[in-house]
């Protein structure tokens, strides 16, 4: 099989329209993608048994799972305007390759600090991958396909979420914790091979330089404000390096907005958000994935405390999601072409909304039956609104700005869910200890009762049959009490939300959008 043109012959132009292997090499894309999206969620399943065996602190596990999140936000800006300006066929293999060798790491490593270090260079390597994803998209296909193959991909993104814990669950029922992290070799290895046999180069030969102080700022300013984000939940908002932390991000944000409004060819771009579809489909994006990581941030703790599931028996119970994403994805192109962009979207929304708001009614004696039924309706929605707002965002980009467009609507999804794992886990832990019962306990036992349904069923283990049973009880009936007021605030911005996009997104989507530039 004949290789990509050289990079010196690369182009903006979409020179491979005619190429019979276009949509092989975007299987291989989105191989890449689902590899990256779905180690944002592997570890929901995997962070206990994980955790355990590597004697992690509270703080070290949640940096276990964070330290992916914030590297992620941080570097996307940067990273699109590296592939633009370098190749982006070379900064995904790089992103792969690096990828892989943090996953190596990861999978080998015996001390909870170098896994934090490892899943940090998992948090770079997918900052390189994930928009320069979307950014190829241009060179492989025609304008009449690429509202296509962009909604294709945005389900491999969208797939990855609820597939995450079903790998991470069947790796752990099968085989030592090494392996959630061992299996993003081969997969990293693949596309890196499908990458340089079946991707052209593309660039932008007019990309400006690299801004060395707005890169630092971008990853500053980001940083500062995920990690405040996050740490806020767990110490309290007016905590001093909190306040300090989000006050620095927010200074670092502004002076990276005044140089680029100053600048010919800034890093962000705010010029793109001039155009009202792509706006208001990044502002749909962002809200989506903020309500969605709420809703997976509680349910893996539902099924395994309350309901008794194992981690395997975790992931498959959110297999209704991917059903629903799959029947969206299916149908979300003819749905577009019908109806428009706007339509659907505000569809997808009000169908996450509602099925949030159904779930949020969920009770203490309810089983699994009642879950199956408002996951189906919450993957169709999901489907529906998050493939179409980042299809319908993108190609309205010019393709030389195709790495820095990508990038930044990717870096304000990344922002959005860790407002939404922030602000969902900290109304979660109110609720869950408001409603807890811990009365006759020592001091010392009431407080690890009140850290998580975990820690409340350890605790019930440890103080005999029937004072543990009745404690038990309680800890469950409060997580699902907790569970259900994340799921009905959640609902509640989802509907907000399709009212926002129905309001205010244009009614159509310019066709031409991709041959702009």
């Amino acid at each position: 099989m004949p290789t990509a043109p050289p990079a010196a012959a690369a182009t903006t132009a979409p020179t491979t329209a005619a190429d019979p292997r276009r949509w092989l090499a975007l299987v291989a894309v989105a191989l890449s993608v689902l590899v990256i999206s779905f180690d944002m969620t592997v570890l929901n399943v995997a962070l206990p048994t994980l955790a355990a065996q590597l004697g992690a602190t509270t703080g070290q596990q949640q940096w276990i799972v964070d330290a992916y999140t914030v590297v992620f936000a941080a570097a996307m800006l940067p990273a699109g305007l590296l592939g633009d300006r370098f190749g982006r066929r070379r900064t995904l293999t790089v992103g792969l390759a690096l990828f892989g060798l943090a996953s190596a790491i990861g999978m080998l490593t015996g001390s909870p600090t170098t896994l934090i270090a490892a899943r940090a260079g998992m948090g770079l390597a997918a900052s390189l991958v994930m928009p320069m994803s979307m950014a190829v998209i241009p060179g492989l296909f025609p304008p009449a396909e690429q509202r296509r193959a962009t909604a294709i991909l945005a389900a491999a993104v969208s797939l990855g979420a609820p597939l995450g814990p079903l790998i991470g669950g069947f790796l752990l029922q099968h085989f030592w914790w090494g392996s959630v992290f061992a299996i993003n070799v081969p997969l990293t290895a693949l596309g890196i091979a499908a990458c340089v046999l079946l991707l052209p180069e593309t660039r932008d030969p007019a990309a400006p330089r690299i801004d060395l102080l707005a890169t630092l700022l971008a990853a500053a300013g980001l940083a500062g404000l995920t990690y405040g984000i996050i740490e806020g939940a767990d110490r309290g908002w007016a905590d001093p390096l909190v306040l300090g932390t989000l006050a620095g991000s927010l200074l670092a944000l502004t002076a990276l907005v005044l140089r680029s409004r100053r600048q010919r060819d800034p890093m962000l771009d705010l010029r793109l958000l001039a155009d009202r579809t792509f706006r208001w489909s990044s502002v749909a994006a962002t809200l989506i994935s903020l309500v969605l990581f709420g809703a997976f941030f509680v349910l893996p703790l539902y099924f395994q405390s309350v309901l008794g599931a194992d981690t395997l028996g975790s992931g498959l119970r959110l297999m209704p999601i991917m059903l629903g994403l799959l029947v969206a994805a299916k149908s979300t192109d003819r749905l577009v072409s019908r109806f428009g962009a706007r339509t659907v979207i505000t569809l997808g929304l009000a169908l996450l909304g509602a099925a949030l708001l159904f779930g949020s009614r969920t009770g203490t004696g309810d089983g699994y039956g009642r879950a199956a039924v408002w996951l189906t309706v919450l993957g169709v929605g999901m489907g529906l609104a998050l493939i179409t707002a980042q299809a319908s965002a993108l190609v309205t980009l010019p393709p030389a700005r195709a790495g820095v467009g990508a990038g930044l609507v990717q870096t304000l999804r990344q922002v959005g869910g860790a407002i939404g794992i922030a602000a969902f886990g900290s109304l979660l832990s109110g609720s869950y200890r408001g409603a807890l019962d811990t009365g006759g306990l020592p001091a010392e036992a009431a407080h690890r009762a009140g850290e998580s349904v975990v820690a409340a069923d350890a605790v019930a283990r440890a103080g005999g049959a029937e004072g543990g049973q009745a404690l038990s009880s309680s800890a469950h009936a409060a997580y699902v009490h907790g569970m259900g007021v994340v799921l009905l605030v959640a609902g509640l911005v989802a509907v907000l939300s399709a009212v926002l996009v129905a309001a205010r997104m244009p009614a159509d989507t310019p066709a031409a959008g991709p041959d702009r530039g």
